[in-house]
């Protein structure tokens, strides 16, 4: 009778042992080559396009690096609002996200580790962007610069600054024109900021939200949009709108890291560090380029020239004291962007 039950138990335990095996198999990139390979990449709202492309050109590059399969399931959505949900327990290997501050978010719920910024060149921000004008085709309300779009009669359409990186970025090239315009009188610039929020229609949660309220439900005589968003509406709507460049705008950094605590968990560290790793590629650098992202190598972005505005004033974040400084000047609850939207 012993006899039996030990062997039944050393059963068990072997079945076990191969069940918990094929499970760690399954998701990780050790394994044999010719178990495919998953991971999330967890990213904002624009970057839809790029990534669609982007996971298919990686896909080839890591199936001949290490004779792998692997599929890459994208989430989209506003900034902030996806920092949040990962650091709530959405599953992502990685994050791509619009900004620092996000990525900061979802570190200090003990995802990420510290220092991930040095993880990859450039400040981990492997393209950039810009924040421009989109305006209907023949410009009616003539809007030229931030001026303009405080105009009485002028409806505006940005995505919330509380859950939209990209509207973030927006409030910031704002606030650094009404700058630039009264110097250091805060309460010029605040007032200035008042009337550009009072002219606000909608303020939807992400910019790919407020690109299709201003050119699929028609509604406002300006987007503040993100350069490539731009650019793509432009792309599917040559004849209906038209890109307006301000005089001074704002370098737009978005961050990518690997997510520590998911990739150590599902045996995924060396295929998502190679995902992010590999944006920096000449192959995947011109691909950001070709998606109107600007590439952050300088020479291919130069091939790019007739494309972007390469001349055009640009403040950084640094101008703002870095993130958690602009963040909890100017974002937190109960800092400047509620006090004027409120009001």
């Amino acid at each position: 009778m012993k006899k039996i039950i030990s062997s039944v138990l050393a059963l068990s335990l072997a079945a076990a042992a191969l069940l918990t095996g094929c499970g760690n198999s399954d998701n990780s990139a050790d394994a044999d080559s010719s178990e495919k390979v998953t991971i999330t990449n967890v990213s904002y709202d624009p970057t839809r396009e790029l990534y669609a492309a982007y996971n298919e050109i990686f896909a080839a590059h890591w199936k001949e690096l290490k004779g792998q399969d692997v599929e890459v399931t994208q989430s989209h959505g506003g900034s902030g609002k996806q920092a949040l949900e990962v650091a709530n327990g959405l599953e992502a290997d990685v994050v791509t996200l619009a900004l620092e501050y996000d990525v900061n978010a979802v570190r200090d719920a003990g995802l990420i580790e510290d220092g991930w910024v040095s993880e990859f060149d450039k400040d981990s921000s492997p393209y950039t962007s810009t924040i421009v004008f989109l305006v209907r085709k023949g410009n009616p309300k003539d809007i030229h610069d931030w001026d303009d779009i405080v105009k009485e009669g002028v409806g505006i359409i940005t995505p919330n600054p509380k859950t939209s990186g990209g509207a973030r970025w927006n409030y910031l090239a704002a606030w650094a024109f009404a700058q630039r315009q009264f110097g250091d009188d805060e309460e010029q610039i605040k007032d200035f900021m008042k009337k550009l929020f009072a002219n606000v229609l909608v303020l939807d949660s992400g910019a790919r939200g407020a690109t299709t309220t201003f050119v699929e439900n028609g509604q406002g005589d300006v987007l503040l949009a993100w350069e490539n968003e731009a650019f793509l509406s432009i792309q599917d709507h040559p004849d209906e709108y038209e890109i307006i460049t301000p005089s001074i705008s704002i370098l737009a950094q978005p961050s990518v890291a690997v997510v520590d605590s998911v990739v150590d968990e599902r045996g995924t560290r060396e295929v998502a560090t190679e995902y992010l790793s590999y944006l920096y590629s000449d192959e995947a650098q011109r691909l950001a380029g070709e998606n109107y992202y600007r590439p952050s190598t300088p020479d291919i972005l130069n091939e790019f020239s007739d494309t972007f505005d390469l001349d055009l004033d640009l403040v950084t974040i640094a101008d703002f004291g870095g993130w958690d400084e602009a963040q909890e000047k100017h974002f937190a609850d109960g800092g400047i962007f509620d006090q004027i939207y409120e009001e």
